[in-house]
């Protein structure tokens, strides 16, 4: 179809405008899952856009461990999405797959777009095959995938997301000083 970056970015316009003043979490997982999951125009013509992205090379377009985990961002922080960023992320696993751990200070909104059946992701609420998944403010974790390949095209309020947080088993074998 052609799809480009800019075209994803104004189909999350609307989206966003709708979202910006919730919370992330478990009453918005469900929120989402119940107006925007598959099956809605929003889920659907999101997920055809970041497929194709991905496909044609303008999405989850860098190597994080190979070909096997890559990501992208595809908006900054910006007042037309309500300073939301967009991101896409792709992992492809047969086995559980792990990805780098992070931590979002503000939540965020991740759409998981399954690329074969029985692809899924590991969101705050189990794992999550086509849907929406919504880590909390606060929330930290390894995004993790099994089944196959799969797209997280995630809403990171004020693009927050850190990766200089230490998993909680590591911070234990951190030697005092």
């Amino acid at each position: 179809m052609g799809y480009t970056a800019e075209d994803l970015i104004e189909r999350s316009i609307p989206f966003v405008k709708q979202v910006k003043n919730r919370t992330a979490g478990t009453s918005l997982e469900a929120w989402l899952n119940e107006r925007h999951g598959p099956g809605t125009p929003v889920y659907d013509d999101l997920a055809a856009m970041v497929e194709e992205g991905v496909r044609d090379g303008w999405a989850a377009n860098i190597e994080v461990d190979g070909r096997r985990y890559r990501r992208s961002r595809i908006a900054e922080p910006q007042e037309r999405l309500e300073w939301f960023s967009i991101t896409a992320v792709y992992m492809d696993s047969v086995e559980v797959f792990r990805g780098q751990y992070h931590q979002h200070p503000y939540g965020e909104l991740n759409m998981v777009v399954p690329l074969v059946p029985g692809a899924r992701l590991r969101g705050p609420n189990g794992w999550c095959g086509a849907g929406w998944t919504a880590p909390a403010p606060g929330s930290h974790h390894y995004p993790e995938s099994e089944g196959g390949p799969v797209i997280a095209l995630f809403f990171l309020p004020a693009g927050r997301i850190s990766y200089d947080i230490v998993p909680p088993v590591e911070q234990h074998q951190v030697p005092a000083r």
